[in-house]
């Protein structure tokens, strides 16, 4: 039952996902004070605060709150079963508290709003007063401008404004916990109330001392904040935006292969006046021009870049490896230079859209990105060059040929970039995935000679002999004019296996020749005590020095395995009983396979 004390303001009632504020003040049905929040009944004077849908509270209250107006004050009879003699309750009644009895519940609906959820447990919530502008939120470790207050749940200011704002690092613990947790949801602008709760008011050089405080509700206006980017995570390569630029981060960003335009200014990290370059002092006035993605600029040059606005202006602290050291370098620029530079962003240009264009000028433009790719794989920027093809064959995802002789021309352009995708996979080490693309090209066209050979030499390259074997030795029955090539590479994998061999037994010398339950060193054999069962000849010897360069060269799937401490199995006694050696040896079969 609900009895209404003072009438509230306005037509407005709380609803699910509002935070309610409110006093409380519990009552026997003889007007014993049980419980209260309130100072002149024993209370601490802080109001209570729950998030409708969110917040832990007695049925009671979830079903009253929703009926009050902000400045009504109610009072709620309630019988056992609506409060804390609930069946499975929620909440736990306090200490001595006669929750099998009816109860009165006076409540005083101080405030309610929209409630933003900060921390999952409802630790920190904002309270929205003005919105901000943009959508772009404050993160570590962008530096952050902020005038702030504080005031505790009672209202007992802690922290008074003053005229300058207040100037930190995000991320760095320079504010509270909760109060960074608050900020980090803020946009340009905005104002808000910060409510936080005692676990996450961690002392700070903003407030050192914060003990014995169960809430403080801080009161923010975000004057600005600096985009400062970690861009490897490391601390090494620093983005940190110093006039911002038009636009939306990160939408109206070149973060695709873009036609840019900069000026930007050169300088030693060590030596912030000495300027190795300067685009309107050594390039006649005139800005850079460059597109992105083709490794014509530093790579840590370029990956700032793609993260500024038009008419931004950023500085970037950048690491020899990611500047000069693995680019052509100017020649005032020394080996191993940290190197800084301010860069604006005058504008770019994005690729043209196929959209509307005819099928040859669609595959002219897709040539044009091709043969960039070609050129960055010459130069052995292999991962630049597969995003080039990548993104041709994202877009042709969108392209419908018209007729036959157009479906002939694409198809064949799409299995030239998936098996240069492949070429790209195989010089980066990634064989498998290099398979699996020959295998696209496999599926639509299991005759193809070009993507059997890739797929045969990744193989190789994996380890997979068998499998490369089959894949050279189809070729040539596919296409004759291949059998040369296919002849080399069943050489090239024959050799292959034989330094693999040869290698295997190198590492096991000696681990045959021991009795059961005997491990020698792997490859350690002591003067004068040669294995008398060891088959390499002084000729398999020297075979093996003149293909060593080359056996280093191809990586294999073998993995060095760890005999230590190992008791051989049943099948490893055999291997190495003497007698068992020479029944293997006469059938031509290899110890080191067998085990």
């Amino acid at each position: 039952m609900k009895g209404l004390i003072r009438s509230g303001a306005g037509d407005a009632t709380p609803a699910e996902g509002d935070q309610v504020v409110l006093h409380c003040t519990t009552r026997t049905m003889d007007g014993i004070i049980v419980n209260s929040t309130r100072r002149e009944h024993g209370g601490k004077g802080v109001p209570l605060r729950f998030v409708l849908g969110k917040s832990k509270m007695i049925l009671g209250f979830a079903e009253g709150f929703p009926t009050m107006q902000k400045g009504e004050i109610a009072m709620f009879k309630m019988k056992p079963q609506i409060h804390y003699a609930e069946d499975d309750c929620p909440v736990t009644a306090p200490h001595g508290f006669p929750k099998d009895d009816e109860l009165q519940f006076e409540i005083e609906m101080l405030d309610f709003f929209k409630a933003k959820i900060v921390a999952e447990d409802l630790g920190v919530v904002k309270k929205i007063v003005d919105e901000g502008l943009g959508w772009e939120t404050p993160r570590e470790p962008y530096e952050v401008t902020a005038r702030i207050t504080a005031i505790t749940a009672d209202g007992k200011v802690i922290l008074p404004s003053k005229e300058e704002p207040y100037l930190f690092t995000f991320g760095k613990s320079e504010v509270p916990k909760g109060l960074e947790m608050g900020i980090g949801t803020m946009a340009r602008k905005e104002k808000a109330i910060i409510y936080v709760s005692n676990a996450y008011l961690t002392n700070s050089s903003l407030m050192p001392q914060l003990e014995n405080l169960e809430e403080v509700h801080f009161e923010v206006a975000l004057v600005q904040f600096i985009q400062v980017r970690d861009m490897l995570g490391d601390g090494r390569l620093m983005k940190r935006r110093v006039v911002d630029g038009k636009g939306e981060f990160p939408i109206d960003c070149p973060l695709h292969d873009s036609l840019l335009r900069v000026h930007y200014k050169g300088m030693f990290l060590d030596e912030p006046k000495s300027i190795f370059y300067d685009t309107r002092v050594d390039n006649d006035g005139e800005p850079l021009e460059f597109c992105s993605g083709e490794g014509l600029v530093p790579e840590g040059f370029e990956m700032c870049v793609r993260l500024m606005l038009p008419g931004e202006k950023s500085v970037v602290t950048c690491p020899p490896d990611f500047a000069y050291d693995k680019f052509p370098r100017p020649a005032n620029v020394p080996e191993g230079a940290h190197v800084q530079w301010e860069i604006e962003l005058l504008g770019f240009e994005t690729p043209k859209d196929w959209t509307g264009l005819t099928f040859k000028e669609i595959m002219d433009d897709a040539e044009k990105i091709k043969n960039t790719g070609n050129r960055l794989f010459k130069e052995g920027k292999f991962e630049l060059s597969k995003a080039k093809y990548d993104k041709v064959l994202r877009e042709y995802n969108h392209v419908h040929p018209q007729d036959d002789d157009e479906g002939k021309i694409f198809a064949n352009s799409r299995s030239s970039l998936h098996l240069n995708v492949a070429a790209c996979y195989q010089k980066m080490g990634e064989y498998r995935k290099s398979i699996d693309t020959c295998n696209k090209v496999l599926d639509a066209n299991p005759v193809h000679v070009k993507a059997l050979y890739r797929r045969g030499m990744s193989y190789m390259l994996l380890g997979d002999f068998d499998d490369a074997k089959k894949d050279f030795e189809k070729m040539a029955t596919i296409d004759k004019s291949s059998e040369p090539d296919a002849t080399a590479a069943l050489l090239k994998l024959k050799q292959t296996i034989q330094e693999s061999e040869k290698k295997a037994r190198k590492q096991f010398k000696g681990l045959f020749d021991k009795k059961p339950g005997e491990i020698s060193e792997v490859g350690v054999e002591s003067e004068g005590n040669k294995n008398a069962s060891d088959t390499t000849g002084s000729g398999e010897a020297a075979s093996s020095a003149d293909t060593d360069a080359d056996a280093k060269a191809i990586p294999r799937a073998d993995s060095d395995l760890a005999f230590e401490g190992e008791r051989p199995g049943l099948l490893g006694r055999i291997c190495i009983w003497p007698s068992a050696r020479r029944i293997f040896s006469s059938l031509g079969l290899n110890r080191c396979t067998i085990l």
